[in-house]
């Protein structure tokens, strides 16, 4: 099997996934979009992923998503930046990324709109929200209760488009419970931010479960492109 046999084949598998758990919750197939997650994978998967109808396109890691994007510039695609986010870098990701997904704190709002702003293009940000308890070790994201603060921010900035949320599920959890938290965490934030619809949650191993607790975008690796290589 070719690699793009392989990929056409899982794509198909991921997107019948997302089918069923849309009619499963009463949904539209294209109220989910799929951003798959390129990490580690070389632009030659990209650009096969672009050929098979793939439009959004995730990394976790400045370097390799700067150098991938910049190889794969003639495709179209929107690149989505998911990974932790230092405030040095983040000019240089607003450089490249159409949409940054993981805005947690206000001191990335600045450099942020910075890059934006330089390269004339306006950006979108989701706000990571944290379902992990407050005391769990290596937790990401922000506490709910500084989402109001963080939104501000980037409404202000006038170069940052807010567009919503992201969380990832706590690790050894049952993700429903953490998902349906998170859509409470949702509503709230439209309350004051009605154009904040996007909601992205779930990865391979719970995109069912965040699709009925209303996601927006799913972010899938493996079960698209597979195991993922040793990085060198």
């Amino acid at each position: 099997m070719s690699r793009r046999d392989e990929l056409e084949r899982n794509l198909e598998a991921v997107r019948g996934r997302i089918a069923a758990a849309c009619a499963d919750a009463g949904r539209a197939p294209d109220d989910v979009r799929l951003v798959v997650v390129t990490k580690f994978f070389p632009a030659s998967d990209v650009r096969l992923l672009a050929d098979l109808g793939v439009s959004d396109v995730g990394e976790n890691r400045h370097q390799e998503a700067e150098a991938k994007a910049a190889e794969c510039a003639d495709l179209g695609l929107s690149w989505h930046f998911i990974g932790g986010l230092q405030s040095n870098k983040a000019a240089a990701v607003a450089a490249y990324a159409d949409v940054v997904e993981s805005v947690d704190r206000v001191k990335l709002v600045a450099p942020l709109a910075k890059g934006a702003h330089q390269r004339s293009h306006e950006v979108d940000v989701l706000l990571q929200v944290s379902l992990d308890p407050p005391d769990r070790e290596g937790r990401a994201g922000a506490d709910p209760g500084n989402l109001p603060a963080l939104a501000r921010a980037v409404e202000e900035s006038g170069a940052l488009r807010l567009r919503g949320l992201m969380a990832v599920a706590p690790l050894g959890e049952d993700p429903r419970p953490a998902f349906d938290r998170l859509a409470a965490i949702h509503r709230d934030l439209l309350v004051e931010h009605p154009g904040a619809t996007w909601l992205s949650a779930g990865m391979s191993g719970d995109l069912e479960q965040a699709v009925h607790a209303g996601a927006t975008h799913v972010r899938v690796g493996s079960a698209v492109l597979g195991s993922r290589p040793q990085f060198k």
